[in-house]
Formats: C-alpha cells, structure tokens, sequence
C-alpha cells in the first residue's frame, strides 16, 4: 500500500509500506494492505510506518487519517521532532 503524510507546510513522507500504526482518537490501531475503507482522527503520537528496508516513525502533534484502496493519507497537524 502507498502512503503519504502530509503537514499544512510540506510533505513528509511518501512511499510504499506493508503496514502502518496509528495513535488513534480512541486508542493505538494497525492499517495492513486491503484494509476495510477509513477515515479517523489523531491523537498525539507516534506514526509508524513499516516498509520492506525496516521501520519509521513520525510524531504527529494530531490530525486525520484516510484510507481508501490500499492508499494511505495522513494529514497531520504537524511533526514533532
């Protein structure tokens, strides 16, 4: 599956990944390729993203999550550092 996160100012990443956590509204959830359609919001938190070269993470300060046929959106409030 692809996927993008994205701030107000820049794109942060972009690229293919086999699975990828998310620090949800309503607590920590996993997106693995062919996952049901979805759309939630963010706590603060860790993004990691899982790709076949090892693991990434992002600490996102919020924001909403969209995924929709193996393609994965993060649009974040911003990225901690």
């Amino acid at each position: 599956m692809t996927i993008d996160i994205i701030t107000p100012d820049r794109k942060v990443f972009s690229g293919e990944a086999t699975a990828v956590t998310f620090p949800g509204s309503e607590g920590q959830f996993q997106v693995l390729n062919d996952h049901a359609p979805l759309v939630s919001t963010l706590d603060k938190g860790p993004v990691i993203v899982q790709t076949a070269s090892g693991e990434q993470t992002f600490q996102v300060d919020g924001g909403v999550v969209e995924v929709l046929q193996n393609k994965v959106l993060v649009l974040a409030e911003a990225i901690v550092a």
